[in-house]
């Protein structure tokens, strides 16, 4: 994870933006995390993604992808449909999912 926002791509472009709060139970979620990064990097219409997490316990994950192809191939990829399982049984007492087309983008890095 970086302190850095994912840059500014060409649109247009979907973003996939997941909040959640987390349940106690942190089995497994770890190496599930590590491998749905994995997967998810090797789909060519993958983008980026950046993750925030408040010390309430409210996350956010963005996920940018180049059109609703890369962001279905994500969807049912059958390794993240069994993290998204999990998900739901044991390491979410609550989350939602917001899907958008990017119409601008835009970005600054101060130099030095």
């Amino acid at each position: 994870m970086t302190n850095q926002p994912a840059p500014a791509f060409e649109p247009p472009y979907l973003m996939a933006v997941f909040s959640n709060v987390r349940s106690s139970d942190a089995s497994g979620y770890p190496e599930a995390l590590a491998r749905m990064n994995e997967i998810v990097s090797a789909n060519p219409g993958f983008l980026g993604h950046e993750s925030a997490r408040t010390p309430g316990g409210l996350g956010i994950t963005v996920a940018y992808f180049r059109d609703h192809e890369a962001l279905t191939v994500w969807r049912e990829d059958m390794e993240h449909r069994a993290a998204m399982e999990r998900g739901r049984t044991d390491w979410y007492d609550s989350y939602t999912l917001h899907v958008a087309t990017v119409e601008r983008s835009h970005g600054f890095v101060r130099n030095g």
